[in-house]
């Protein structure tokens, strides 16, 4: 029979490089985080992942065995690559992308404690034992950032400057090309030159970044509001129903409702205990998540914001617990 604490060596190997690939990854994410307490939260999972590396590279020197120093060095370097790629893609796929990682890490962790216990190295049982907890809960962080994402946002993590760009005109590339909508396609390509001049600084710093997607928001804000309510309405008279709901949605992510609009009546009037008591009795994500871009682009009351957060959360929470029974 094969000596088991070869092949646990080789697994803990295999662990330590896909760890390097986590820790780098947690860091991009950081320049991602849409606000101060979630920037915390993944400087700690960085922290954390950086600390299962080096108890992974002590436990294989522990066994007799070699670190590998050099597949580390290339799962960091893929996980630069990754955040590159991830620039032409959706911000669900590149959650998706991190969340692949995660299972991968479990499934190993879990191979790696039977190995383990055949072994009979109690330590690394341990070890294994608590590197699965940490990657489950990492696993159900990202389902809840994806369902934040599935019922319409905004997420914890958000898109960098040109994943933005990719989604708006993306989705107003779909709409019908008639003359009616000459005024959008013409935002798309304005937005084409916004994400140009977003590419330059996707690798910066995060305060730089987060400079960049506020700049990228303003320069397209001047006029939007009066080009999308005048092409939902036009898109509804002539019965064109999918295009009027896809400006619709638009308008919302874009905090361009009408105070009107909003599934709180006289909602400028009302105090923020009473705007949060009604959020709390909201349960359509599309009218939470219109009070709070409503909210963000007039008042940005601090209160509201949070309740409002909370609400779109506690919603994706239940759609990811039902699409996991």
């Amino acid at each position: 029979m094969a000596d088991p604490t070869v092949e646990l060596r080789a697994e803990l190997n295999a662990l330590l490089r896909l760890t390097q690939t986590e820790a780098m990854i947690a860091q991009t994410r950081r320049a991602q985080a849409r606000d101060d307490a979630t920037e915390k939260e993944l400087a700690q999972n960085a922290s954390n992942c950086e600390d299962r590396a080096r108890r992974l590279t002590q436990t294989i020197r522990d066994l007799g065995g070699v670190p590998d120093v050099v597949g580390a060095a290339v799962g960091r370097a893929a996980a630069v690559a990754k955040a590159q790629v991830e620039q032409g893609q959706p911000l669900a796929e590149a959650l998706l992308g991190d969340l692949s990682l995660e299972h991968q890490l479990l499934d190993r962790a879990r191979f790696a404690r039977v190995l383990a216990e055949t072994a009979d190295e109690r330590k690394v049982v341990r070890l294994m034992e608590r590197l699965e907890t940490a990657h489950s809960a990492t696993i159900e962080w990202i389902n809840t950032r994806l369902a934040e994402h599935a019922v319409g946002g905004p997420t914890a993590i958000r898109p960098t400057p040109v994943q933005a760009a990719i989604g708006v005109s993306r989705r107003m590339a779909t709409f019908p090309a008639r003359q009616a909508f000459d005024g959008l396609n013409r935002s798309v390509v304005a937005f084409g030159d916004l994400q140009e001049r977003a590419e330059e600084s996707v690798t910066t710093t995060v305060d730089r970044v987060r400079r960049v997607a506020d700049a990228v928001g303003e320069a397209w804000t001047a006029g939007r509001h009066a080009m999308l309510e005048q092409g939902e309405a036009r898109a509804s008279a002539e019965g064109a129903g999918r295009t009027a709901k896809a400006l619709h949605r638009s308008r919302v992510e874009l905090g361009a409702l009408n105070a009107d609009e909003l599934p709180i009546k006289r909602y400028p009037d009302l105090n923020v205990t009473t705007v949060v008591n009604r959020l709390q009795r909201l349960t359509d994500p599309e009218q939470v998540r219109s009070v709070l871009t409503y909210e963000q682009a007039t008042k940005n009351r601090k209160g509201v914001v949070t309740a409002a957060q909370a609400q779109l959360e506690e919603v994706a929470n239940q759609v990811a617990a039902g699409a996991s029974s």
